[in-house]
């Protein structure tokens, strides 16, 4: 094979640098399947190791891109088939092992999801982690007893990736939702993907009481923090909170009352290291009763490997609603 392009993260005295280069297979971290990548996506954690603002990964010089989506090119492994269209999420890919950010990628064959019916190779990195995060949410929730009768679920950082997705696939289950946001021109978008009320960061009394008023039956948290901490304090009932993320911060200041007194269950949502079986099933449910229905509304952005390290900034700055879909070579 001849050499590809490829956005390789380099650290180099003493600062993480991101460019385009070609490289070859041999300089590709070792696995059973190699994947003609078609489409990738931009996560808020791609942005992070892209930039160096985060410690994302583990060793340099390292290909980007936590999803990828493609073709089989070759395989040792019985399972697939040149040809075959697959995807690969998480699993440490841009941590410990090289990305989808390449025009081949290749993985153990273990991390390897085949394309669920109902989706093509596009709209699969349209959901990739961020998708597939929400899912998990959703299907932890239902199988938690989380039932429409309960109450309103809160969607806090309604406009991220994992947020739209989230208030797409409740709303399309028949539960009502509301957005949590600091994005106040954001309405028109969030009414569009099903949140009926929206609630503005900054114009809430949070208070301090170890109990608030019951307010919501269930919530989906990306940002953590004070923000989390509210939350258990006034989900109702037997309600349960699925936390995704931490970008309002990692401490959590809370007390047991709301998990003796009110029953909620705070479930961690690890969309990294899932096992295959559950992998496969949530998958299916996205090309089936998860799928959201607004897919085109929550992809706003589509670049190409040649303008991805343009795209960064504006992730870890806060500026971005919605996904951004990674266009790697031709289909």
């Amino acid at each position: 094979m001849k050499s590809f392009k490829a956005f390789r993260v380099h650290e180099e005295n003493g600062k993480t640098q991101g460019r385009l280069e070609n490289i070859t297979l041999e300089a590709l971290s070792e696995g059973d399947v190699v994947i003609r990548s078609i489409w990738s996506d931009v996560n808020y954690k791609d942005a992070l190791a892209a930039t160096g603002k985060g410690k994302i990964m583990r060793r340099f010089p390292m290909v980007g891109g936590i999803d990828v989506a493609g073709y089989v090119h070759s395989s040792s492994d019985s399972r697939y088939k040149q040809g075959d269209p697959v995807l690969v999420t998480g699993f440490g890919l841009s941590e410990k092992h090289d990305g989808g950010y390449a025009e081949y990628t290749r993985v153990p064959g273990d991390w390897v999801v085949p394309l669920p019916d109902g989706l093509s190779l596009y709209e699969s990195m349209a959901l990739g982690t961020a998708g597939f995060t929400a899912a998990l949410a959703v299907d932890r929730m239902q199988h938690n007893g989380q039932t429409a009768d309960k109450g309103p679920i809160l969607v806090n950082g309604a406009t991220g990736g994992v947020g739209s997705f989230a208030i797409d696939m409740f709303a399309g289950l028949g539960f009502e939702v509301t957005a949590f946001t600091g994005k106040r021109d954001q309405d028109e978008y969030l009414n569009k993907l099903g949140a009926s009320a929206m609630v503005y960061r900054g114009q809430v009394e949070m208070g301090s009481a170890p109990l608030e008023k019951a307010l919501w039956g269930g919530a989906v948290d990306s940002v953590g923090g004070e923000e989390l901490a509210w939350l258990t304090r006034t989900v109702g009932p037997e309600g349960n909170i699925a936390a995704i993320g931490l970008a309002g911060g990692f401490k959590l200041n809370t007390t047991v009352m709301p998990f003796i007194l009110r029953g909620v269950n705070l479930l961690g949502i690890n969309s990294v290291f899932v096992p295959l079986e559950k992998r496969l099933s949530v998958w299916k449910r996205l090309g089936k009763d998860l799928k959201p229905r607004h897919l085109k509304e929550v992809v706003t952005h589509e670049v190409d490997l040649d303008n991805l390290p343009d795209v960064f900034d504006a992730y870890i700055e806060g500026k971005v609603a919605g996904r951004t879909v990674v266009k790697i070579s031709d289909e």
